[in-house]
Protein backbone atom coordinates (compact mmCIF):
# COMPACT_ATOMS: atom_id res chain seq x y z
CA UNK A 1 0.00 0.00 0.00
CA UNK A 2 1.19 3.74 -0.47
CA UNK A 3 0.43 6.79 0.39
CA UNK A 4 -2.22 7.38 -2.23
CA UNK A 5 -6.06 7.22 -0.36
CA UNK A 6 -8.38 4.99 -2.33
CA UNK A 7 -11.77 6.58 -2.35
CA UNK A 8 -13.89 5.99 0.18
CA UNK A 9 -17.36 4.22 0.02
CA UNK A 10 -20.40 6.74 -0.61
CA UNK A 11 -22.60 7.73 2.03
CA UNK A 12 -26.13 6.28 2.44
CA UNK A 13 -28.85 8.91 2.17
CA UNK A 14 -29.63 9.59 5.61
CA UNK A 15 -25.66 10.79 5.86
CA UNK A 16 -24.01 7.91 7.62
CA UNK A 17 -21.32 5.35 6.33
CA UNK A 18 -22.93 2.25 5.01
CA UNK A 19 -21.35 -0.98 6.75
CA UNK A 20 -21.08 -0.33 10.74
CA UNK A 21 -20.71 -3.71 10.74
CA UNK A 22 -17.48 -3.66 8.69
CA UNK A 23 -15.35 -3.49 11.97
CA UNK A 24 -17.37 -6.19 13.81
CA UNK A 25 -16.16 -8.89 11.07
CA UNK A 26 -12.83 -7.44 11.31
CA UNK A 27 -12.97 -8.08 14.97
CA UNK A 28 -13.33 -11.48 14.49
CA UNK A 29 -11.17 -12.30 12.20
CA UNK A 30 -8.34 -10.58 14.24
CA UNK A 31 -9.44 -12.08 17.37
CA UNK A 32 -9.68 -15.44 15.65
CA UNK A 33 -5.74 -15.03 14.48
CA UNK A 34 -5.20 -15.05 18.02
CA UNK A 35 -3.57 -11.23 18.08
CA UNK A 36 -5.60 -9.75 21.12
CA UNK A 37 -3.89 -13.00 23.20
CA UNK A 38 -1.69 -11.37 25.82
CA UNK A 39 1.91 -11.42 25.63
CA UNK A 40 3.28 -11.72 29.25
CA UNK A 41 6.79 -13.30 28.38
CA UNK A 42 7.27 -10.02 26.28
CA UNK A 43 5.67 -7.25 28.84
CA UNK A 44 7.19 -8.82 32.01
CA UNK A 45 10.95 -8.88 30.04
CA UNK A 46 10.47 -5.28 29.60
CA UNK A 47 9.05 -3.99 32.78
CA UNK A 48 11.72 -5.71 34.91
CA UNK A 49 14.48 -4.18 32.29
CA UNK A 50 13.05 -0.79 33.12
CA UNK A 51 14.22 -0.20 36.38
CA UNK A 52 17.48 -2.39 36.11
CA UNK A 53 18.41 -0.42 32.82
CA UNK A 54 17.85 3.22 34.55
CA UNK A 55 19.36 1.80 37.57
CA UNK A 56 22.22 0.91 35.51
CA UNK A 57 22.25 4.64 34.01
CA UNK A 58 22.10 6.34 37.27
CA UNK A 59 25.21 4.16 38.36
CA UNK A 60 27.32 5.13 35.44
CA UNK A 61 26.16 8.58 36.09
CA UNK A 62 27.30 8.44 39.26
CA UNK A 63 30.47 6.59 38.11
CA UNK A 64 31.87 9.17 35.52
CA UNK A 65 31.03 12.32 37.65
CA UNK A 66 31.43 16.06 36.70
CA UNK A 67 32.70 15.35 33.23
CA UNK A 68 31.24 16.41 29.96
CA UNK A 69 31.32 13.03 28.59
CA UNK A 70 28.09 13.41 30.91
CA UNK A 71 26.49 14.75 28.05
CA UNK A 72 26.37 11.17 26.00
CA UNK A 73 24.62 9.57 29.36
CA UNK A 74 22.12 12.83 28.92
CA UNK A 75 21.22 11.62 25.42
CA UNK A 76 20.98 7.73 27.00
CA UNK A 77 18.59 8.98 29.33
CA UNK A 78 16.79 10.54 26.84
CA UNK A 79 16.30 7.27 24.84
CA UNK A 80 15.55 5.06 28.54
CA UNK A 81 12.70 7.71 29.25
CA UNK A 82 11.24 7.75 25.82
CA UNK A 83 10.89 3.88 25.73
CA UNK A 84 9.70 4.05 29.39
CA UNK A 85 7.02 6.32 27.66
CA UNK A 86 6.29 3.68 25.34
CA UNK A 87 5.59 1.36 27.64
CA UNK A 88 3.74 3.19 30.03
CA UNK A 89 1.38 3.78 26.75
CA UNK A 90 1.38 0.20 26.07
CA UNK A 91 -0.24 -0.43 29.71
CA UNK A 92 -2.36 3.04 29.59
CA UNK A 93 -4.09 1.09 26.52
CA UNK A 94 -5.06 -2.26 28.33
CA UNK A 95 -2.10 -4.36 26.33
CA UNK A 96 0.22 -5.87 29.35
CA UNK A 97 -2.54 -7.28 31.58
CA UNK A 98 -6.21 -8.66 31.70
CA UNK A 99 -6.93 -6.69 35.06
CA UNK A 100 -7.43 -2.74 33.85
CA UNK A 101 -6.32 -2.13 37.70
CA UNK A 102 -2.93 -3.73 36.96
CA UNK A 103 -2.85 -1.46 34.00
CA UNK A 104 -3.55 1.52 35.91
CA UNK A 105 -0.86 1.04 38.41
CA UNK A 106 1.61 0.24 35.72
CA UNK A 107 1.05 3.16 34.08
CA UNK A 108 1.13 5.14 37.20
CA UNK A 109 4.80 3.96 38.15
CA UNK A 110 6.02 3.57 34.42
CA UNK A 111 4.88 7.65 34.57
CA UNK A 112 6.64 8.12 37.78
CA UNK A 113 9.81 6.97 36.21
CA UNK A 114 9.39 9.22 33.19
CA UNK A 115 7.85 12.35 35.76
CA UNK A 116 4.45 12.63 33.72
CA UNK A 117 0.99 12.30 35.28
CA UNK A 118 -0.79 9.63 34.02
CA UNK A 119 -4.21 10.85 34.72
CA UNK A 120 -3.40 14.06 33.04
CA UNK A 121 -2.20 11.90 29.96
CA UNK A 122 -4.66 9.66 29.98
CA UNK A 123 -7.55 12.15 30.01
CA UNK A 124 -5.92 13.80 27.16
CA UNK A 125 -4.90 10.47 24.92
CA UNK A 126 -8.68 8.76 25.78
CA UNK A 127 -10.43 12.11 23.76
CA UNK A 128 -7.89 11.82 20.92
CA UNK A 129 -8.59 8.21 20.20
CA UNK A 130 -12.30 8.67 19.93
CA UNK A 131 -12.01 11.48 17.77
CA UNK A 132 -8.60 11.24 15.69
CA UNK A 133 -8.36 14.56 13.92
CA UNK A 134 -11.75 16.15 14.40
CA UNK A 135 -12.18 19.72 14.88
CA UNK A 136 -13.25 20.38 18.39
CA UNK A 137 -12.87 17.29 19.66
CA UNK A 138 -9.09 16.08 18.84
CA UNK A 139 -7.02 17.63 21.98
CA UNK A 140 -3.39 16.59 19.80
CA UNK A 141 -4.69 19.38 16.82
CA UNK A 142 -5.49 22.27 19.50
CA UNK A 143 -1.79 23.48 20.62
CA UNK A 144 -1.61 27.03 21.58
CA UNK A 145 2.03 27.14 19.68
CA UNK A 146 0.86 25.51 16.11
CA UNK A 147 -1.71 25.96 13.63
CA UNK A 148 -3.43 23.03 12.49
CA UNK A 149 -6.04 24.50 10.32
CA UNK A 150 -6.82 27.70 8.52
CA UNK A 151 -9.47 29.06 11.34
CA UNK A 152 -6.36 27.99 14.13
CA UNK A 153 -4.02 29.92 11.78
CA UNK A 154 -6.27 33.48 11.51
CA UNK A 155 -7.25 33.42 15.60
CA UNK A 156 -6.19 36.79 16.88
CA UNK A 157 -2.87 36.56 18.56
CA UNK A 158 0.07 39.19 19.50
CA UNK A 159 2.40 40.07 16.67
CA UNK A 160 5.27 37.44 17.33
CA UNK A 161 2.95 34.86 17.73
CA UNK A 162 1.50 35.52 14.40
CA UNK A 163 5.19 35.58 13.13
CA UNK A 164 5.55 32.08 14.10
CA UNK A 165 2.47 30.31 12.99
CA UNK A 166 3.20 32.22 9.43
CA UNK A 167 6.56 30.51 9.67
CA UNK A 168 5.48 27.08 11.99
CA UNK A 169 6.62 24.81 9.01
CA UNK A 170 10.50 25.66 9.53
CA UNK A 171 9.84 25.93 13.54
CA UNK A 172 7.56 22.84 13.88
CA UNK A 173 10.10 20.36 14.51
CA UNK A 174 12.51 22.65 16.35
CA UNK A 175 10.15 23.24 18.76
CA UNK A 176 9.44 19.76 19.53
CA UNK A 177 12.91 20.17 21.52
CA UNK A 178 10.46 21.68 24.28
CA UNK A 179 7.82 19.18 24.61
CA UNK A 180 9.60 17.17 27.44
CA UNK A 181 9.70 20.52 29.49
CA UNK A 182 5.96 21.14 28.48
CA UNK A 183 5.06 17.34 29.35
CA UNK A 184 6.32 17.58 33.08
CA UNK A 185 4.60 21.23 33.26
CA UNK A 186 1.76 20.10 32.25
CA UNK A 187 1.82 16.99 34.50
CA UNK A 188 2.69 19.32 37.45
CA UNK A 189 0.22 21.63 36.64
CA UNK A 190 -2.60 18.62 36.14
CA UNK A 191 -2.10 17.00 39.69
CA UNK A 192 -2.07 20.55 41.39
CA UNK A 193 -5.44 21.68 40.11
CA UNK A 194 -8.73 21.24 41.17
CA UNK A 195 -9.97 19.02 38.54
CA UNK A 196 -10.89 15.08 38.94
CA UNK A 197 -7.65 13.45 39.10
CA UNK A 198 -7.67 9.58 40.15
CA UNK A 199 -4.72 8.62 42.76
CA UNK A 200 -3.76 12.55 43.03
CA UNK A 201 -1.58 12.00 46.26
CA UNK A 202 0.38 8.76 44.44
CA UNK A 203 1.05 10.72 41.25
CA UNK A 204 1.55 13.82 43.93
CA UNK A 205 4.29 11.92 45.62
CA UNK A 206 5.91 9.77 42.47
CA UNK A 207 6.01 13.69 40.65
CA UNK A 208 7.74 14.67 43.52
CA UNK A 209 10.27 12.05 44.07
CA UNK A 210 11.05 11.56 40.36
CA UNK A 211 11.24 15.42 39.27
CA UNK A 212 13.06 16.82 42.35
CA UNK A 213 15.10 13.50 43.03
CA UNK A 214 16.64 13.83 39.82
CA UNK A 215 17.42 17.56 39.34
CA UNK A 216 18.96 16.94 42.98
CA UNK A 217 20.92 14.23 41.80
CA UNK A 218 22.28 16.24 38.56
CA UNK A 219 23.38 19.44 40.44
CA UNK A 220 24.98 16.98 43.24
CA UNK A 221 27.26 15.25 40.85
CA UNK A 222 27.80 17.47 38.13
CA UNK A 223 28.71 21.40 38.24
CA UNK A 224 26.11 23.92 37.96
CA UNK A 225 27.11 24.80 33.98
CA UNK A 226 27.50 21.05 33.12
CA UNK A 227 23.90 20.25 34.95
CA UNK A 228 22.41 23.33 33.07
CA UNK A 229 23.58 21.41 29.54
CA UNK A 230 23.22 18.03 31.24
CA UNK A 231 19.03 19.07 31.39
CA UNK A 232 19.04 20.91 28.05
CA UNK A 233 19.86 17.70 26.51
CA UNK A 234 18.32 15.25 28.29
CA UNK A 235 14.72 17.10 28.43
CA UNK A 236 15.69 18.38 24.40
CA UNK A 237 16.02 14.96 22.77
CA UNK A 238 13.49 13.32 25.16
CA UNK A 239 10.88 15.66 23.44
CA UNK A 240 11.98 15.59 20.28
CA UNK A 241 12.09 11.82 20.13
CA UNK A 242 8.66 11.88 21.43
CA UNK A 243 7.22 13.91 18.84
CA UNK A 244 8.98 12.80 16.22
CA UNK A 245 7.45 9.39 17.16
CA UNK A 246 4.06 11.06 17.33
CA UNK A 247 3.79 13.58 14.98
CA UNK A 248 3.86 10.96 11.58
CA UNK A 249 0.69 9.54 12.77
CA UNK A 250 -2.08 11.91 11.72
CA UNK A 251 -0.70 15.19 11.13
CA UNK A 252 -1.18 15.98 7.64
CA UNK A 253 -4.27 13.57 6.91
CA UNK A 254 -7.83 14.90 6.34
CA UNK A 255 -9.29 16.42 9.07
CA UNK A 256 -12.71 15.74 10.56
CA UNK A 257 -15.50 18.74 10.64
CA UNK A 258 -16.77 19.47 14.01
CA UNK A 259 -20.32 17.88 13.07
CA UNK A 260 -19.77 15.13 10.82
CA UNK A 261 -20.07 11.51 12.08
CA UNK A 262 -18.81 8.53 10.81
CA UNK A 263 -18.43 4.54 11.79
CA UNK A 264 -15.80 3.63 13.97
CA UNK A 265 -13.88 1.95 11.39
CA UNK A 266 -13.48 4.71 9.00
CA UNK A 267 -13.48 7.33 11.88
CA UNK A 268 -10.08 5.16 13.14
CA UNK A 269 -8.66 4.31 9.65
CA UNK A 270 -8.83 7.58 7.28
CA UNK A 271 -7.28 10.24 10.06
CA UNK A 272 -4.21 7.65 10.33
CA UNK A 273 -1.11 6.91 8.89
CA UNK A 274 1.68 4.13 9.17
CA UNK A 275 4.88 4.31 8.31
CA UNK A 276 6.60 0.98 7.00
CA UNK A 277 9.81 -0.13 7.97
CA UNK A 278 11.98 -2.83 9.74
CA UNK A 279 11.54 -4.17 13.47
CA UNK A 280 14.18 -1.67 14.42
CA UNK A 281 12.26 0.63 13.68
CA UNK A 282 8.63 -0.70 15.16
CA UNK A 283 11.52 -0.69 18.26
CA UNK A 284 12.46 2.94 17.85
CA UNK A 285 9.35 4.40 17.85
CA UNK A 286 7.27 2.12 20.14
CA UNK A 287 4.80 0.30 17.88
CA UNK A 288 3.44 3.86 16.62
CA UNK A 289 4.30 3.19 13.47
CA UNK A 290 1.38 0.57 13.28
CA UNK A 291 -1.12 3.72 13.99
CA UNK A 292 -3.84 2.30 12.13
CA UNK A 293 -4.05 -1.15 13.79
CA UNK A 294 -3.42 0.58 17.39
CA UNK A 295 -6.66 2.77 16.24
CA UNK A 296 -8.70 -0.08 15.29
CA UNK A 297 -7.12 -2.24 18.26
CA UNK A 298 -5.42 -0.41 21.30
CA UNK A 299 -5.58 -2.74 23.65
CA UNK A 300 -3.68 -4.71 20.77
CA UNK A 301 -0.13 -5.95 22.57
CA UNK A 302 2.51 -4.14 20.58
CA UNK A 303 4.41 -7.33 19.24
CA UNK A 304 1.25 -7.95 17.33
CA UNK A 305 0.89 -5.43 15.56
CA UNK A 306 3.42 -6.13 12.51
CA UNK A 307 1.42 -9.02 12.34
CA UNK A 308 -1.81 -7.79 12.12
CA UNK A 309 -0.65 -5.39 9.49
CA UNK A 310 -1.05 -6.91 6.68
CA UNK A 311 -4.20 -8.78 7.50
CA UNK A 312 -6.29 -4.98 8.32
CA UNK A 313 -4.57 -3.53 4.82
CA UNK A 314 -5.82 -6.61 3.29
CA UNK A 315 -9.92 -6.53 4.87
CA UNK A 316 -8.89 -2.75 4.17
CA UNK A 317 -8.63 -2.94 0.28
CA UNK A 318 -11.34 -5.52 0.05
CA UNK A 319 -14.24 -2.94 1.84
CA UNK A 320 -12.69 -0.06 -0.08
CA UNK A 321 -11.44 1.83 2.37
CA UNK A 322 -8.13 3.72 2.35
CA UNK A 323 -5.14 2.26 3.97
CA UNK A 324 -2.70 5.04 4.07
CA UNK A 325 1.04 3.87 4.45
CA UNK A 326 4.67 5.90 3.75
CA UNK A 327 8.16 5.76 4.96
CA UNK A 328 9.38 7.54 7.69
CA UNK A 329 11.24 10.26 6.19
CA UNK A 330 8.38 10.96 3.33
CA UNK A 331 5.90 11.42 6.38
CA UNK A 332 7.56 14.02 7.83
CA UNK A 333 7.94 15.59 4.32
CA UNK A 334 3.90 15.30 4.32
CA UNK A 335 3.91 17.05 7.92
CA UNK A 336 6.11 19.62 7.32
CA UNK A 337 4.22 20.58 3.95
CA UNK A 338 0.71 20.70 5.67
CA UNK A 339 2.09 22.47 8.69
CA UNK A 340 3.48 25.16 6.36
CA UNK A 341 0.28 25.37 4.08
CA UNK A 342 -1.78 26.11 6.93
CA UNK A 343 0.88 28.25 8.70
CA UNK A 344 0.94 30.39 5.34
CA UNK A 345 -3.06 30.77 5.18
CA UNK A 346 -4.13 28.24 2.91
CA UNK A 347 -7.78 27.36 3.09
CA UNK A 348 -8.94 23.53 3.49
CA UNK A 349 -5.14 22.12 2.87
CA UNK A 350 -6.69 18.30 3.54
CA UNK A 351 -10.33 17.90 3.38
CA UNK A 352 -12.19 15.14 5.10
CA UNK A 353 -13.10 12.89 2.18
CA UNK A 354 -15.87 11.45 3.26
CA UNK A 355 -17.23 15.10 3.36
CA UNK A 356 -15.79 15.43 -0.16
CA UNK A 357 -18.21 12.72 -0.91
CA UNK A 358 -21.25 14.10 1.00
CA UNK A 359 -20.76 16.75 -0.96
CA UNK A 360 -20.65 15.19 -4.41
CA UNK A 361 -23.92 13.52 -3.38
Amino acid sequence: MTSQAIPPRPLTASGGPPGNSDFTDLARIVKSAGLMRRRYGYYWTKLIAVPVTIGAAVVVFVWIGDSWWQMFVAAAFAFLFTQTAFLGHDAAHRQIFRSGKWNDWASLVLGGFVGMSYGWWQHKHTRHHANPNQIGADPDIDLPVVAFTPEQASRDRAAFFRWVIAHQGVFFFPILLLEGVSLHASSVHRVLSREHLAHRPVEISFLAVRIVGYLTLVFLVLSPEKAAVFLAIQLGLFGFYMGMSFAPNHKGMPLVPAGLKLDFLRRQVLMSRNIRGSRVLDFAMGGLNYQIEHHLFPSMPRPHLRRAAPLIADYLHRHDVPYTQTSLWRSYAIVFRYINRVGLGERDPFECPLLAARSSI
